[in-house]
């Protein structure tokens, strides 16, 4: 795929929607509903832009999750600046006043007000979660099965050495940008992906997705939520953040219950919160 330069006037924005179920679509044109896994289900959405067309690996969703829909926008999309967002996890507006006033379903970013973000930095991420209590290693430790991180870490060691401080760097942290949320300028976005991908197809040939159930195979997905930082860090990236937000209401006290419950029972996660 050939690069372009970008144009500074008026820079193109695609925002992927990563979906696998019906949601309320944002309207403005810059998001595209991108169904994942479209190689392994019936098509849900008949606008939106199937994960298994072009270059892909959509049939690699069980394992990967939205990182298909990432691959696929880095193999067939060469807008200026590129992204990813969840059906129901998206970047909010800056400004408290505007989140406060806008119906939930409406609180995503505008094309302008995100225009005005990217001219201050190409990178934006969600703003970080913090665990307070927990690292990174005893969070993941306390939730899901360590031999993950300890794979990872090896394939790092072996391809991509000059990451391994910024990973143990990240494994200390109390806090990470997670949900493989992001918006890139497409230099950025292709350059973290072509280092991302070797790094967890490596890792899947050593540690066998299917070997895990059906929630625990989607560990290559997980992993790479960590991974972002430890290229962020290696790299020297500047960043700015966003607020994320959510178009339905979240269970936060069956989430902290979760988390509480595993560090203080050892009782590992077995779905999604």
């Amino acid at each position: 795929m050939k690069a372009k330069e970008r144009n500074s006037g008026n820079p193109t924005i695609t925002i992927g929607v990563a979906m696998h179920k019906p949601f309320d679509f944002p309207s403005e044109t810059m998001y595209k509903a991108l169904e994942v896994g479209a190689a392994l289900h019936p098509q849900i959405n008949k606008e939106a832009i199937q994960d298994d067309t072009g270059d892909n690996i959509s049939a690699l969703n069980p394992y990967f999750s939205e990182l298909t829909g990432l691959y696929w926008l880095w193999k067939n999309c060469d807008s200026d600046y590129k992204g990813l967002v969840h059906y129901r996890r998206h970047f909010a507006p800056s400004s408290f006043i505007k989140r406060l006033f806008l119906p939930r379903r409406e609180r995503y970013i505008r094309h302008d007000d995100l225009l005005k973000k990217l001219k201050q930095t190409p990178i934006i991420l969600p703003t970080k979660r913090h665990y307070v209590i927990e690292t990174i290693y005893s969070h993941y430790f306390h939730t899901l099965p360590i031999e993950q991180l300890e794979t990872a870490h090896n394939v790092l060691i072996d391809i991509s050495p000059e990451s391994v401080p910024a990973w143990d760097q990240v494994m200390q942290s109390r806090s990470a940008h997670l949900f493989n949320m992001m918006i890139m300028d497409r230099e950025d976005f292709d350059a973290y992906c072509a280092w991302l991908f070797p790094i967890l197809f490596e890792l899947t040939s050593r540690l066998d997705p299917a070997r895990y159930d059906d929630f625990n195979a989607r560990y290559p997905g997980r992993i790479s939520e960590l991974l972002m930082d430890t290229w962020l860090i290696t790299n020297n990236k500047k960043y700015g953040e966003l607020p994320r937000t959510s178009p339905t209401m979240e269970n936060w006290f069956r989430k902290g219950y979760g988390f509480l419950r595993a560090k203080f029972t050892g009782k590992k996660y077995t779905h999604s919160f």
